[in-house]
């Protein structure tokens, strides 16, 4: 499948076909370098990896994705670059897009990396915005391959901020998927209608059912119970409301309980507040595969990085 020179923005903009082409070429890589074997797809690449948010999985998964195929990766944090203040993004993609053979950019709004896709003239991916966040929903769905050997017919509740960017992507690539969706949420925190809307006309395509709910019984039959930081960056000041707003979503023995189901499992993209989102039990009981899903960042975005750029 040929995705050469393509940025990978959101997951709106790759078909169900190409998704599952990711997440089997993620899965190679990843026994690859289990045994051993490094790549050369990425040699005589350089990749810019722009970051106005700090990082953990994200930066580490793409310097070492690239090491491992053997390209060059250059960190350039916000006192690096001009990106936006001295200099506008359109200016700074056009520069960067002359040095570098792709960028990574994980910031706050959206419309940066749009702005870079579309004058930089290389690959461009999204790293994290306050909108998307793509590259972990890849690393979601091989953790689930990886536990059930499917994707299609599994239940997953996303349990708290339901408009968050997690709760945004997810949701997009359930509905494509076949993966049925419950966000469970205070209904002031649902994602908005024009995205529910896009999801519902690729559930309809895909046999994925989409629902949004206040009620915690709503949980019974999951598969998975997927949960985040109930105060995304830049949102601290929210932090007493949003802990009072959230606490019945809480990810804890009760709420596996109502699933009726003795393997659901539970995945949180981290880091987590554990006495928050998740108790500290129920987080390390799952922390094997929480660890596995923080893993498969990695060789997910070495594989989007491979097939959009790579030389084989």
């Amino acid at each position: 499948m040929n995705m050469k020179g393509r940025s990978f923005l959101t997951l709106k903009d790759y078909t169900r076909e190409e998704i599952e082409y990711l997440l089997e070429l993620a899965a190679k890589l990843k026994e690859k370098k289990k045994n051993g074997f490094l790549g050369k797809s990425l040699k005589g690449k350089n990749i810019a990896l722009i970051f106005e948010k700090p990082s953990t999985r994200t930066r580490c998964s793409f310097t070492i994705g690239c090491l491992d195929e053997g390209g060059h990766p250059e960190y350039l944090g916000r006192e690096d670059i001009q990106l936006g203040h001295k200099e506008s993004i359109e200016d700074t993609a056009r520069v960067l897009g002359r040095m570098f053979d792709g960028i990574e950019f994980r910031g706050y709004s959206h419309e940066s990396v749009e702005k870079l896709a579309k004058y930089s003239g290389v690959p461009v991916w999204n790293g994290l915005t306050d909108s998307y966040h793509p590259t972990q929903i890849l690393a979601d769905f091989l953790t689930l391959k990886e536990q059930f050997g499917k994707l299609e017919g599994l239940k997953l509740v996303y349990a708290g901020d339901g408009r968050n960017n997690m709760a945004n992507s997810l949701i997009i690539g359930a509905s494509k998927m076949g993966i049925n969706i419950t966000i469970l949420s205070p209904k002031k925190l649902w994602p908005n209608d024009e995205l529910i809307s896009h999801c519902m006309e690729y559930a309809n395509k895909s046999g994925s059912k989409i629902e949004l709910t206040e009620n915690v019984d709503d949980v019974v039959g999951a598969d998975v119970i997927y949960t985040d930081v109930w105060c995304s960056m830049g949102e601290e000041d929210l932090a007493a409301e949003r802990i009072k707003l959230l606490k019945p979503y809480q990810v804890n023995d009760n709420l596996l309980t109502m699933t009726g189901k003795p393997h659901t499992i539970v995945l949180h993209c981290l880091p987590a507040v554990k006495g928050n989102e998740i108790t500290y039990e129920v987080f390390e009981r799952f922390s094997k595969v929480i660890f596995d899903q923080a893993e498969n960042r990695m060789h997910t975005i070495k594989a989007i990085m491979v097939a959009t750029l790579g030389n084989e």
